[in-house]
């Protein structure tokens, strides 16, 4: 795994991109690259004052530049947001540079993960669970179409996730093109 290109962890927020991302980087020797805490660097601010400032649009193309940017680094894993993939050359630049992993998460178990979670712009709704079904319907098939693997968060513990992706990433490697 250490000569092969990026892993991009994509799905929707509370999946585990940055918790099991980090993780997955130091089992594997690599590098980890969260964007959202690469925009807020660039920026100088937090998420929430970049949506105040510039709206979602604004947004996803600071988003769009991190991706290109750190697609171009040394191959590690990185944590993308949520919504890096509903600008299709987001998904042509991840597909093309990286091993896409679409982490799964159960609804209640988002739910609960992002639970008194403030620092999401897209939550800030009278009805969390309703905004997050919604986010779904519209993000499943787009992180399935950039998908080179689907690996379910929902039943595996903080621990044991790290080394199951690694088995199955270098399973994916490892079996005939």
């Amino acid at each position: 795994m250490q000569n092969s290109p990026h892993i991009v962890l994509v799905g929707p927020m509370g999946s585990g991109k940055s918790t099991l991302g980090r993780a997955l980087a130091a089992l594997l020797g690599r590098s980890f690259v969260d964007l959202d805490a690469r925009i807020e660097q660039a920026a100088g601010c937090d998420i929430r004052a970049i949506f105040a400032a510039e709206g979602e649009a604004g947004f996803r193309e600071h988003e769009a530049r991190a991706l290109v940017a750190a697609l171009a680094e040394a191959p590690a894993v990185i944590a993308s947001g949520g919504g890096a993939v509903l600008r299709e050359d987001n998904r042509a630049a991840m597909r093309e540079s990286a091993i896409v992993v679409y982490l799964q998460v159960d609804a209640a178990l988002q739910l609960q993960r992002l639970s008194g979670d403030n620092t999401r712009p897209l939550l800030q709704t009278d009805d969390p669970a309703q905004t997050l079904a919604r986010l779904q319907a519209q993000r499943e098939p787009l992180y399935r179409a950039c998908a080179h693997l689907i690996f379910d968060t929902s039943s595996l513990t903080a621990e044991a996730a790290p080394a199951a992706l690694a088995h199955r990433l270098h399973a994916l490697q490892d079996s005939p093109a």
